[in-house]
């Protein structure tokens, strides 16, 4: 099989300031019709910043579709005629101040691949030095520094549900034992 599905017809349904959502039909590889519905996003980007003392940086912050304050990395939009890596530096410092350098990828996350052609690009680094918050006018949110073996510990035991700071904080912590020979 080739598992692929051509695109017959593309119909708008909804554009907003962050996504686009569209109503396709799509042959499918037997020759049936089938509908499509896809919310197109720019894409994201998210960090996982070590302090020295072992800590990761994390946000609290509301976040309306589940109507509570959610524990995650620093993470945003990506943003046009950036490149992910300076989205996630640029994102790093404007909500926690930080400074990264030696920063690694931790590869791609499709975040919900059933509807939503979102890609979020995860990074590590150390953090260099602080400087000011620089959050956008309508972001409020609290910084916490978590130790990473209870970052992991947390994700562990479903205390984090964001699926990128889960993702990350595994990677992370993978890569630092094998680094250090565990």
């Amino acid at each position: 099989m080739k598992l692929y599905e051509k695109t017959i017809e593309s119909e708008s349904i909804f554009e907003g300031k962050v996504i686009h959502v569209k109503h396709d039909t799509v042959e499918l590889e037997n020759g049936e019709k089938a509908m499509r519905e896809i919310v197109e996003h720019p894409g994201g980007v998210c960090v996982a910043a070590l302090t020295e003392e072992k800590e990761l940086l994390f946000v609290r912050q509301f976040r309306y579709p589940y109507k509570e304050v959610v524990l995650e990395l620093p993470a945003g939009k990506l943003e046009k005629g950036q490149t992910p890596l300076e989205n996630g530096k640029r994102e790093l410092l404007e909500e926690t101040g930080a400074i990264g350098r030696e920063y690694m990828t931790l590869g791609k996350l499709y975040p919900s691949p059933g509807y939503c052609g979102e890609i979020i690009h995860l990074y590590f680094c150390k953090i260099d030095r602080f400087e000011n918050q620089q959050l956008d006018e309508d972001e409020f949110l609290n910084v916490e520094r978590i130790p990473l073996s209870k970052a992991v510990e947390m994700v562990m035991n479903n205390e984090i549900p964001d699926s990128k700071t889960q993702v990350a904080v595994l990677k992370t912590a993978a890569i630092l034992n094998k680094l250090n020979g565990k």
